[in-house]
């Protein structure tokens, strides 16, 4: 793209994540509609502008893990990344288990891949920003919304979108505390089982084929975890509580979502979650902590890019 289109400013949506789903670990995840949002505007010269509550602190400079997102494009496309100002907002609450970085990478990967004129197709901004992060379940279901299986190695990043089954809709128990990706993962064996890994593999298994097929009655137990909500609850007060008793009230399932501390539990939208809020506001309350209990439909859209002018 050349020529007066490409001088347009325009705007990049991208949403948060939930990953892994239990036994899904680094594989797959679901789009939540919390976003972060760019707006560019090519000039003269580059500015990064980070707005808003949950950004500050954050680098208002090329150090912004933002414009080093964008950057990736550029180097990926073999181009030089054309100056411009950077305007960052956020709906996603940082360390949360909601994808923030991977919503962050996507919306600069795919902000600097438009300001190249999209050099990049969709399988290499997927490449591209799962190899950053390490693994696919954040980033793919933040560019493609839906649901998304998907796996990285060395022969490339590969991966199946799913249509949210109908009615399926997530309820999010966000604590107000932080939870580094590292810190959780830092508790994670070295080494697993058989029966462990068979558990994993068959429980996985079961899990995307009953998203596939809307088997809404397999949820609870397709969603059994040996691999990482085990070791990760002492982390997150409360997880092993909601794990085994969130279908009591009303839940088709639950999860850890990513690395924590969030919690997510899956509902089906035409009944009423009022109980459900209640036992997840009271497992907070149990526990000392402070948060937040919402409904979201499953963002079926993923990252958007939008031409001002």
């Amino acid at each position: 793209m050349s020529g007066p289109a490409a001088l347009r400013p325009f705007v990049v949506r991208a949403p948060a994540s939930s990953a892994n789903l239990g036994p899904g670990f680094d594989s797959l995840g679901l789009s939540v509609p919390l976003y972060t949002t760019l707006r560019v505007t090519p000039q003269d010269r580059t500015e990064v502008v980070p707005l808003g509550p949950e950004l500050a602190g954050t680098p208002a400079d090329e150090s912004n893990y933002v414009y080093r997102a964008m950057e990736l494009a550029a180097r990926r496309a073999g181009r030089v990344l054309p100056p411009a100002r950077i305007e960052i907002e956020t709906e996603v609450p940082l360390a949360r288990g909601l994808g923030s970085s991977a919503a962050a990478l996507v919306a600069g990967v795919v902000a600097g891949n438009e300001l190249l004129g999209r050099p990049l197709d969709d399988e290499a901004v997927l490449d591209v920003t799962a190899r950053e992060e390490g693994h696919p379940d954040n980033v793919a279901p933040a560019l493609f919304g839906g649901i998304v299986v998907a796996t990285l190695d060395k022969l490339g990043t590969h991966y199946v979108r799913l249509d949210p089954p109908a009615h399926l809709g997530v309820t999010v128990l966000i604590p107000d505390f932080e939870l580094s990706t590292s810190k959780a993962r830092a508790v994670l064996p070295r080494e697993y089982s058989r029966a462990d890994t068979v558990h994993a593999l068959s429980h996985a298994a079961l899990l995307a084929a009953a998203l596939a097929q809307g088997r809404l009655d397999l949820l609870r137990h397709a969603m059994q975890d040996y691999v990482h909500q085990v070791w990760r609850a002492p982390l997150v007060p409360g997880l092993s509580d909601i794990l085994e008793h969130a279908h009591e009230y009303g839940a088709l399932g639950a999860a850890l979502s990513g690395a924590g501390p969030t919690v997510l539990c899956f509902h089906d939208q035409r009944d009423s979650t009022a109980t459900l809020h209640s036992y997840l506001s009271g497992v907070m309350k149990k526990n000392g902590l402070e948060g937040r209990v919402q409904d979201f439909p499953i963002d079926a859209v993923g990252t958007i890019v939008e031409r001002e002018g």
